[in-house]
């Protein structure tokens, strides 16, 4: 009987712990921007909104850190209506058939400045594992990677002179 006790206190402490390591995600404080060329001569900036998932993140304990977390493909906004409503069509995002862009991390590691978490991006259908470099102060996760727009079929009718192939990302997750 004693046995027993022991393992329910046991499975409550390891789902208590568990519990507080999650961390909710504050949306409206939280967003995915980027940064392309357009033209061959300008940039075009936007942003991606919506952000939800699961946010696990306890820099004592990164074995048991995790991430699971999407933002609406939909949100996409880059100040010109027109030009996201053709972001948005089959030409690029293809919303309507793939709503979300996700990533899911496999692990997290302490860096040099900082730490990096490695995972699989789903975009328009594709995944690929990517690394992204994050920084964790006060409540905020902030990553930048680089993404080949080619490597998720995104606007491939499209050359490069009219839509650069690289667009750097940077990623503000807000927490509480």
């Amino acid at each position: 009987m004693k046995t027993i006790k022991t393992a329910v206190l046991i499975l409550l402490v390891c789902v208590a712990s568990m519990q507080a390591q999650a961390q909710t995600i504050i949306t409206n404080k939280s967003e995915v921007n980027f940064k392309i060329t357009g033209g061959g001569i300008f940039n075009v900036k936007g942003t991606f909104t919506g952000m939800k998932g699961d946010f696990n993140f306890d820099k004592s304990n990164l074995n048991n850190a995790n991430f699971d977390i999407c933002v609406d493909a939909k949100s996409i906004d880059t100040d010109n209506n027109k030009r996201d409503t053709h972001l948005r069509s089959a030409d690029f995002f293809e919303v309507d058939t793939y709503p979300t862009i996700c990533y899911k991390s496999t692990s997290v590691i302490k860096t040099d400045s900082g730490y990096a978490t490695t995972g699989a991006l789903t975009i328009h259908g594709v995944t690929k594992q990517v690394t992204i470099p994050f920084t964790f102060i006060n409540n905020t996760f902030q990553g930048a990677l680089e993404i080949n727009r080619f490597d998720y079929n995104i606007g491939e009718d499209f050359g490069t002179f009219r839509v650069g192939t690289t667009a750097s990302v940077q990623i503000t997750c807000q927490v509480k």
